[in-house]
This record gives structure tokens, C-alpha cells and sequence, in this order.
């Protein structure tokens, strides 16, 4: 997702670089609205994944703190690994759709 959301991004910048007619532009308005709306979901599953690792990494840290156990420090231990990528890849998409948002404004204005 990551590099194909790089990618359109580029595609974009591209595209608002070079004059179009008005015609292309809102051809092209209309594709990265659906695009957005298509990142806005991913961005929603990501930070309700992303939320639910949270607390599970927090469940498993007051667990591990009121009972101890080399299990219960594995188990927050692996929360936390897997909550780390999961919040940097939720602000990434997060950055990508506010960006997103800001070329959408660009194309707006040109018509």
C-alpha cells in the first residue's frame, strides 16, 4: 500500500505540474476523489487495527506488571513490536490523505 500510495502521489504531482483543460481536470478530480475514498477506508481499518494492538499491548503490560511472568513480558513484548509498524504505517496514510486533500483543493481551483 505504501508504495502505491508513493506512487500516485508522484502521478499527481506530476499531473498538477504540467496545464491541462478543464475537461482533464475534473476527469482527474474525480479519479483522486475515488482514490481518497479508497485510502480514508484503509486509514480507518489501520487505526482500528493499530487502536486494538494498543490495548492489547496495555492490557498485557498491566498484567505483566501486577502478576509478572516471563510469558506475560513475551506476550507485551511482541504487542509492542507489532504496535510500533502498525503506528507508523497509520501516519503515513494518515500524511498521504491530508497531502491528497491539498491536491484535490489544487485541481479544484484550476477549474
Amino acid at each position: 500500500m505504501t508504495k502505491q500510495i508513493k506512487e500516485y502521489i508522484s502521478y499527481i504531482e506530476n499531473f498538477l505540474a504540467a496545464n491541462h483543460t478543464d475537461e482533464e481536470n475534473a476527469a482527474e478530480r474525480e479519479l483522486l476523489l475515488r482514490r481518497i475514498r479508497f485510502y480514508q477506508h484503509e486509514r480507518i481499518v489501520h487505526l482500528l487495527v493499530t487502536l486494538a494492538f494498543a490495548v492489547f499491548f496495555l492490557l498485557a503490560l498491566m498484567m505483566f506488571l501486577l502478576k509478572g511472568g516471563t510469558g506475560l513480558l513475551v506476550l507485551t513484548a511482541l504487542f509492542l513490536t507489532l504496535l510500533i509498524p502498525y503506528i507508523k504505517h497509520y501516519y503515513f496514510l494518515e500524511n498521504s490523505v491530508q497531502k491528497l486533500y491539498i491536491y484535490y483543493y489544487r485541481i479544484e481551483k484550476t477549474q
